[in-house]
């Protein structure tokens, strides 16, 4: 007894899909072919990861690096030229660039911490501050978020340059209310900062 034979409608080609050339998808890409940034993204997605996990040193935030770049990707694709270069070298292009964003956002971060430890917590440590980086640092929008108490203590600090101590006096409350406020507003501060995309700056 022979096999069965596997029934096909005519004119039905049976014959597993071919590969898609980087050019290829590249075109698709560019022209807004949703099947394209899905194979773009399984074939240059850990190049993407591995460029920034080495630099950043942060698998997480190389991770979040890889959707912004092709995100970012996918909303300027008519900006890639072929004749400039291969398409993976334009995602290289723009992984620096998130990457650059990543590390901007991460020093700001960091000096901002160490800017309002020293200011509001002295005993904690003891790297200076610069007042020039501050108020680069500072993001007004964020501190007019803050419950008024805690906005309060913490523009006299950053702004009347006063210590705890003074800003009791200034204020009548007690000191460690002004601490409490102090701490828990920078505790917001930082929340929000975080949160802040990296390009917002």
């Amino acid at each position: 007894m022979t096999a069965p034979s596997v029934m096909t409608a005519p004119g039905v080609d049976t014959r597993p899909p071919r590969s898609l050339s980087d050019r290829e998808v590249a075109d698709g890409f560019v022209n807004g072919d949703e099947h394209c940034l899905a194979v773009a993204h399984a074939r240059w997605h850990g190049l993407v990861h591995t460029l920034a996990a080495r630099t950043l040193g942060d698998a997480r935030e190389a991770e979040d690096v890889g959707q912004q770049v092709f995100l970012a990707a996918w909303r300027g694709r008519a900006g890639y030229r072929p004749e400039r270069g291969p398409f993976p070298g334009w995602l290289v292009g723009i992984t620096r660039r998130k990457i650059a964003d990543a590390l901007t956002a991460r020093s700001r971060r960091r000096a901002l911490e160490i800017a309002l430890g020293e200011r509001l917590c002295p005993e904690a440590t003891a790297v200076p501050y610069s007042d020039r980086v501050l108020e680069r640092l500072v993001v007004t929008g964020e501190l007019a978020k803050l419950p008024v108490a805690q906005r309060e203590v913490l523009a006299m600090a950053f702004y009347g340059d006063l210590t705890q101590v003074q800003i009791a006096e200034r204020t009548g409350m007690p000191l460690g209310t002004v601490k409490s406020h102090a701490r828990r507003g920078l505790d917001r501060l930082r929340r929000s900062l975080a949160e802040i995309p990296a390009d917002a700056g």
